[in-house]
């Protein structure tokens, strides 16, 4: 956002100009409002929160950072956050609001819910686990039952539908509340003079348990081109709806933590975290790498002979750990992907090795060729660097790519987040692995 936008927001607000700060907010979209509070201090955001109207501050409030939102909802009592923002929210977004707050502010925030069935819709959703289906559906949706005849369905739809923003889809019961099919709109149109529900609805929608991973709902999402999809119980009742944007929301989530633990960060952090937080999330993997350099030197310290016999090997040593590690994690980054994006299963283990094996050795081929290449112009034929060198490149791609394809479906099957093998847990490994395999060669061709 603009330093000159945000400087006259904040002037008006030291100047208590609250009918300039009004007529400037009723132009702005939801969540540009949102960015604005963000930049704001929480004392200054409250004072743009004071000026929206309950429906447009219950939107902010969902779009706002994280961080920003926790700071800002403490400065608020709890009947402020029930009756200004809980009560102007979709059961979804109302629940990812109590996640963040302890059980003492969540009970606090219930009690002054003046809707008791909201109020338990909330409490029945902050059961589920917020990974799966159930922790990250909403209640709100328009349902008819299969027996209804036309008319008695145009009317109950038209009572559901007004305290609704957005529908999507309506879904199909039967007398036992089980989830029977999708009613599609045209076919209302087209076919008024129908008798029931039932004869014009689509039979066996897609739809997933509560208990089905955020990752899988996704993936069902994407294949099937759907704007909602159904959520049903264990016996099959319908119990809400899961919107794409919901899921977007959480993949992306997902994709940043996925990202973070790639890159050696153990916990969840961002730019705005204070000097002790990033430390926390930075320091264990730095740790880690510091103790596998200390192996490397002992690795090396043992080998004081030989490089006194071939001092130019130590020219060698950055290329041998740099490519190991760079192997290996792309072969991970590989395996990874595709788990997440469910074209690769854990049963296909002993074929995805053997044409990861097949790459690897086409590489290992050309690289180390190249490197003999360079050093018998620079060291000549008969220098054991020349071959040493080479060798030990070609052990090192072999064993990198091998490896960081095992080791993510390792990971995976012992329901370990494999991304964490694509980070420094695979450079350290086999930067040393690298050491070992180019000195033995070494010693070996000595």
């Amino acid at each position: 956002m603009e330093e000159e936008f945000l400087e006259k927001v904040t002037s008006l607000i030291e100047a208590k100009k609250s009918d300039e700060l009004k007529e400037m907010l009723s132009s702005m979209h939801p969540a540009d409002i949102a960015e604005l509070c963000d930049e704001l201090e929480p004392e200054q955001a409250k004072s743009i929160y004071l000026l929206l109207d309950n429906e447009t501050a219950a939107d902010v409030l969902v779009e706002m950072d994280e961080d920003t939102r926790k700071e800002f909802l403490k400065i608020l009592p709890s009947e402020t956050i029930a009756k200004r923002f809980v009560d102007y929210m979709d059961s979804d977004d109302a629940v990812d609001l109590m996640r963040e707050m302890d059980e003492n502010k969540q009970e606090e925030i219930l009690s002054h819910i003046e809707d008791i069935e909201q109020a338990g819709d909330i409490v029945d959703l902050l059961k589920y686990d917020e990974d799966t289906a159930g922790g990250l559906m909403g209640t709100e949706m328009v349902v008819v039952n299969e027996n209804w005849s036309m008319p008695e369905c145009l009317k109950e739809m038209r009572q559901q539908a007004e305290d609704m923003d957005e529908i999507y889809y309506v879904y199909v019961i039967d007398d036992d509340e089980r989830l029977r099919g999708v009613f599609p709109l045209k076919r209302m149109i087209t076919s008024p003079s129908v008798s029931k529900v039932k004869h014009v609805m689509k039979k066996d929608p897609i739809s997933v348990k509560v208990d089905t991973p955020i990752d899988e709902v996704a993936q069902l999402i994407e294949k099937y081109d759907l704007v909602a999809i159904p959520v049903v119980d264990s016996i099959g009742r319908l119990v809400g709806r899961i919107t794409v944007d919901d899921v977007m929301d959480e993949v992306r989530e997902q994709a940043e933590r996925e990202y973070q633990l790639a890159s050696g960060l153990s916990t969840d952090t961002d730019t705005d975290d204070n000097v002790i937080d990033q430390t926390k999330a930075r320091l264990p993997w730095l740790m880690i790498g510091m103790i596998g350099g200390i192996c490397n030197s002992l690795i090396l310290g043992n080998f004081d002979s030989t490089f006194q016999r071939y001092p130019e090997m130590a020219l060698y040593i950055p290329l041998i750990g740099g490519t190991g590690g760079n192997v290996g994690t792309q072969s991970s980054a590989i395996i990874v992907q595709g788990l997440a994006k469910n074209s690769l299963s854990t049963n296909k283990i002993l074929k995805q090795v053997l044409k990861e094996s097949l790459v690897a050795i086409v590489n290992a081929t050309i690289i180390s060729m190249l490197v003999y290449v360079y050093n018998f112009i620079r060291f000549g034929s008969q220098a054991t660097v020349t071959y040493s060198v080479s060798i030990s490149l070609f052990a090192v791609v072999m064993f990198a790519s091998i490896f960081g394809t095992l080791v993510p479906l390792t990971f995976e099957k012992m329901k370990i987040d494999p991304a964490m093998a694509t980070g420094p847990f695979i450079a350290i490994i086999n930067d040393i692995t690298g050491m070992l395999l180019y000195m033995g060669i070494t010693v070996l061709l000595s």
